[in-house]
């Protein structure tokens, strides 16, 4: 496939998953008190994080199957296999 339609294929597979999943995990650990200011030795960083890596999978998990049942997102990648 050329470059032009890797991209619109890349595009229309990824990019609402990974937007809401960054949402999602960007709002958790800026809810969570003292998160933003924890260091990487810290395990609040570590656990805000792995917290908001949870949260936001059981969130694009519905999102993707949505997508996916309508032929959208990852689904769009499978008829180039």
């Amino acid at each position: 496939m050329d470059f032009k339609t890797a991209i619109k294929v890349a595009l229309a597979a990824d990019t609402v998953s990974i937007a809401v999943m960054e949402l999602v995990d960007n709002a958790i650990i800026a809810m969570t008190p003292g998160a933003m200011d924890a260091h990487l030795s810290d395990s609040l960083f570590w656990s805000a994080l792995l917290g908001g890596f949870a949260v936001a999978f059981l969130i694009t998990t519905p999102v993707n199957k949505w997508m996916i049942g309508r032929g959208k997102g990852h689904a769009v990648v499978h008829a180039f296999h």
